[in-house]
Parts: C-alpha cells; sequence; structure tokens
C-alpha cells in the first residue's frame, strides 16, 4: 500500500483531480472576455502534458517524440486561448 500512495503516477491523479476542482471552482462563473478563462485553458493543457507524460510514457520517449508533444501543448493552448480572445 505505501508502495502504491509513493508512486509517480498516483501523485500525478492527485494533481490531475485537484487541479479539475480548482479550475472548475475558479472557472464556473466567469464572464466573457474573462482572463479567467485563459488560465482554465492552461490548465486544461497542463493537465493534457500530465497525461501524455505520465500514463501513455512519454516521459521516457525518443527526444524527438516528446518535443513533438511538448510543442502540440504549447501550439494548443495558444489556438485555443487566441480562438477563445479572437471569437
Amino acid at each position: 500500500m505505501q508502495a502504491l500512495l509513493r508512486a509517480r503516477s498516483t501523485v500525478v491523479w492527485a494533481v490531475l483531480v485537484a487541479a479539475t476542482l480548482v479550475s472548475w471552482a475558479v472557472g464556473s462563473d466567469h464572464g466573457t472576455g474573462s482572463f479567467i478563462a485563459v488560465v482554465v485553458l492552461l490548465v486544461a493543457v497542463v493537465k493534457v502534458r500530465f497525461v501524455g507524460l505520465d500514463f501513455m510514457e512519454l516521459r521516457c520517449a525518443p527526444t524527438r517524440l516528446r518535443a513533438g508533444f511538448e510543442g502540440y501543448c504549447v501550439a494548443l493552448w495558444v489556438v485555443l486561448a487566441g480562438m477563445y480572445w479572437w471569437l
């Protein structure tokens, strides 16, 4: 049981749950055009990054694959934030 509690995947899972709760609490009552919405999108992209690195095992992937995934995460946030502000 101790090993399960100290495993990286357990810690990442707890962080993902906490990030979900925080983004829901912060973002549930924002207005349109709010900076809070962009922060909630950032939290969502960070969660995607954690899932990719830890649960899809991209943390130990070859450098080019991991760099491509990291670039995807950055591009995803830029596109989503841009679409939110522009539309």
